[in-house]
């Protein structure tokens, strides 16, 4: 059995109960490195085999092997494992290793809090309304593709959360990104930057569309871009649902009764 495990946004108090019994239970931890580096006192006496980024095929290719020799295994993932994480590839690379039906292994999703759920609420309420998430990482898809999606979301007026916004190396897809958005969107449209939520060396950064590319911005932020509605009160981002637009015209309606 394979339990593909998101550990949520880092902190332990964001582990859900079902995750942490999933690992304790677990014959054999596998994971990226920098994530099995925050659940030490899940890990104390268990059999870990920890990994450096970019060898997710790797991990997964073991987690099989494991299970169908019959061990039960932990595979670690940041976050969600569904959301631009681990859960998709084990259960493709399962779907084109197994000849015999019935012969693979359980494979079952633990869920975790993701990026997008664990930072907007460090921001307060941005996502109230429709929302996307776009990936800047051209490694698995290809930039003219990522372009068009940025192009679509900023046109339809969704709130938008970035993963995955700047590296070391790729640092002028974050660029732009921001030119796109501010064909579409006045500069002053607020902005929310949250790198390492949740985490010890968490930082949380309130700007705007037209200098956001003045904040810090990493491989472990999400840059949550509002809507033309966001707002900013008190430290916190907020984007309206519409409940008081809608209060006010049912006012409207019963006044003239």
């Amino acid at each position: 059995m394979i339990s593909v495990v998101g550990t949520g946004p880092g902190g332990m108090d964001h582990l859900t109960p079902a995750a942490s019994k999933a690992i304790v239970t677990a014959d054999v931890i596998i994971g990226y490195r920098t994530y099995l580096d925050l659940l030490p006192e899940l890990l104390a006496g268990k059999e870990v085999l920890s990994s450096s980024m970019m060898q997710e095929v790797d991990r997964c290719a073991k987690a099989l092997e494991l299970a169908r020799s019959g061990k039960r295994v932990a595979l670690v993932s940041g976050g969600d494992p569904g959301i631009y994480a681990m859960a998709g590839l084990v259960f493709e690379m399962a779907a084109e290793q197994e000849s015999e039906p019935g012969k693979a292994p359980v494979i079952e999703i633990i869920p975790g809090i993701a990026a997008i759920n664990g930072c907007a609420a460090r921001l307060g309420a941005p996502l109230m309304h429709d929302f996307a998430a776009v990936s800047l990482s051209d490694l698995l898809t290809p930039w003219e593709l990522i372009e068009k999606r940025l192009e679509a979301v900023a046109m339809a007026d969704f709130v938008v959360a970035l993963y995955n916004p700047k590296s070391k190396k790729r640092t002028e897809h974050i660029i732009r990104a921001q030119e796109i958005f501010l064909q579409r969107r006045p500069g002053s449209t607020p902005v929310g930057i949250v790198t390492a939520a949740t985490r010890k060396d968490e930082v949380i950064t309130l700007t705007t569309l037209e200098a956001m590319l003045d904040a810090d911005i990493g491989m472990q932020s999400t840059v949550i871009i509002g809507n033309t509605s966001s707002f900013v009160w008190n430290g916190y981002m907020i984007t309206p649902r519409g409940y008081r637009r809608k209060y006010q015209l049912d006012e409207k309606k019963a006044g003239r009764r």
